[in-house]
């Protein structure tokens, strides 16, 4: 709210108290804009922001988002040969949910955890890294039907 006020009082001679002369009627067009956009920045700074509330299933998702993160590298290591398949498809899973802020972010981060807890321990394929593969993907599997029985309309 000083904001507002020092520009009240430097539109009108820079007392501390407004003469009778000085109103907002009586300030031009310009300074009036300006004290507006003031006392709108200045409320909308003091109003909390909205957080988007989490979605039932979001855990199951970012457990999704990390799976898919873990078979996007332990899939090209085994020599699959898919490409981008498992990004792609964690991409059309944010894409598909569309969520903004937190929610995304989480969600990206998942899928990289997932990523980089594998590439940090595994530079070869071995019989584990396929074993890892064979259930993250019945795990991943199970986590679709899962919520698609559960929250599809």
């Amino acid at each position: 709210m000083w904001i507002v006020a020092a520009i009240i009082l430097s539109a009108c001679d820079m007392s501390f108290r407004l003469p009778p002369r000085c109103s907002l009627r009586s300030l031009d067009l310009m300074t009036r804009r300006l004290i507006m956009a003031a006392l709108v920045s200045v409320v909308a700074a003091a109003m909390p922001a909205r957080a988007q509330a989490p979605a039932p299933f979001d855990g199951n998702l970012q457990r999704l988002a990390e799976i898919m993160g873990a078979l996007h590298y332990l899939r090209a290591l085994c020599g699959a040969n898919e490409g981008q398949k498992w990004r792609n498809e964690v991409q059309a899973l944010i894409d598909a949910e569309a969520p903004s802020g937190d929610r995304r972010t989480r969600m990206i981060a998942s899928f990289n955890r997932g990523y980089r807890s594998f590439q940090q321990t595994y530079r070869t394929c071995t019989p584990a890294a396929d074993l890892v593969i064979r259930r993250y993907l019945e795990e991943g599997s199970k986590i679709a039907r899962d919520v698609t029985a559960r929250y599809a309309n």
